[in-house]
């Protein structure tokens, strides 16, 4: 019986046992019901919900149990790196290739699994529509992988194009100002050019003040660095992610699809290796509501781009120390080693992934950058040197072992 049929028949249960008959078995024995049926018609005009039983799902029993582990093990990971339903389904083929479960039947459990863990989040995002090369959106977000045998938290830039729903992803140990602008240049060589606009939140490596409404005070490299590469800026309202909502969402997916389960590789060459290769299977997708792939579209809309500049711009970050009565210098914090008289000051360039310390327009040293504060970098070659008066204070202060990010090194001479 439906659920309007059923109102109408409590409804002339209720009336006839008030007005007509006016006791519980009369009305049951004219209207052919059980008296627990008058019963609930005379406790409430609404009938109650019908209650179905359990049923046995023998084709999920075979898997549940993986599920339910690997849920479980998704409390200690990530928060942003746990599997979806999409993605245990696709492991579950692949892992269980006997299982003839369906993606709706693992969907529906684990939907059913999150709910009683409380890990269930509802976001709403309004759609929009972009022009061939009108904007690009830009982000940086958090991953973790295992470099070597340590797992270490890594910085990964993301520019989505809006228009085609191509993408660039791009790892790095510390989002500085240097990594933020080569990424850049980075991505569009990827795209094959640069797009009108370009739209941020305001991360310090852009934005040096937040003025009135959507003006800001960009810094003095990042509107040098758009300039030469000729494309608008645009940041978004504080704490209102949805703006760039393209990119936030880029970037769970690309996240969840590509570093699930945490990737492990030998250095960070080889991690943005991966992610280059991700990046390429992303261009065989179909996005919703469209007919052609990602990368189909990216063709069309590189010949809206506008073209690269000729030439780069030094995207290093300039300082001159003066060479302290260590041998070492002072750059963002930390000490460098340098082959240089005590007193004297030198150019010292700092990279992304390294410094490079230039004098008279020659290179005599060469570090990798450390991203911790107050530590030394030494190079026990640059104190050998027999031009170099080795200092016998800085032999008793260090134990007599050069340090490399606060770490000793070996001596082997």
């Amino acid at each position: 019986m439906d659920w309007k049929a059923k109102m109408d028949l409590f409804e002339q249960l209720r009336r006839e046992h008030e007005f007509g008959i006016g006791t519980i078995a009369g009305v049951a024995a004219k209207f052919g019901v059980h008296r627990r049926v008058v019963r609930q018609a005379l406790a409430s005009a609404l009938p109650p919900p019908h209650r179905y039983p359990p049923r046995a799902k023998p084709k999920l029993g075979v898997v549940a149990g993986f599920i339910d582990k690997v849920l479980d093990e998704d409390r200690r990971a990530p928060r942003k790196q746990r599997h979806t339903a999409r993605r245990l389904y696709r492991r579950i083929l692949a892992e269980f290739p006997d299982a003839t479960v369906a993606e709706s039947t693992v969907r529906n459990h684990v939907r059913e699994r999150k709910h009683q863990m409380g890990l269930l989040r509802r976001e709403t995002f309004v759609p929009q529509s972009y022009g061939w090369a009108q904007e690009a959106q830009v982000d940086w977000y958090e991953a973790w992988v295992d470099l070597g045998d340590e797992r270490t938290k890594v910085q990964v830039f993301a520019m989505r194009a809006m228009a085609s729903g191509a993408a660039f992803h791009r790892a790095y140990l510390h989002a500085t100002q240097q990594a933020f602008l080569e990424a850049h240049e980075h991505a569009f060589a990827y795209f094959g050019g640069v797009f009108h606009l370009l739209r941020y939140d305001n991360l310090a490596s852009a934005v040096r003040k937040i003025l009135r409404g959507y003006r800001r005070e960009e810094t003095v490299r990042f509107l040098a660095f758009r300039s030469h590469w000729r494309f608008a800026a645009e940041f978004c309202t504080p704490g209102e992610g949805h703006e760039k909502g393209g990119v936030e969402g880029e970037g769970g997916y690309f996240r969840r699809n590509h570093l699930v389960p945490v990737p492990r590789v030998a250095d960070l060459d080889a991690l943005n290796t991966l992610l280059m290769t991700a990046c390429r299977a992303d261009e065989a997708r179909v996005l919703d509501g469209r007919s052609e792939t990602i990368g189909a579209a990216m063709a069309v809309e590189r010949g809206h781009l506008l073209p690269c500049a000729v030439e780069g711009l030094d995207l290093a970050d300039i300082v001159f120390p003066v060479v302290d009565k260590q041998g070492c210098v002072t750059v963002k914090t930390n000490f460098y080693s340098v082959p240089a008289r005590a007193g004297s000051r030198v150019e010292a360039r700092v990279h992304p992934l390294h410094i490079e310390i230039w004098q008279a327009g020659r290179l005599i040293a060469r570090h990798e950058r450390c991203h911790s504060r107050r530590q030394h970098v030494l190079d026990l070659e640059h104190y050998l040197d027999p031009t170099f008066p080795l200092s016998r204070l800085w032999w008793h202060e260090t134990g007599g072992i050069p340090r490399e990010c606060g770490t000793p090194v070996d001596l082997w001479c």
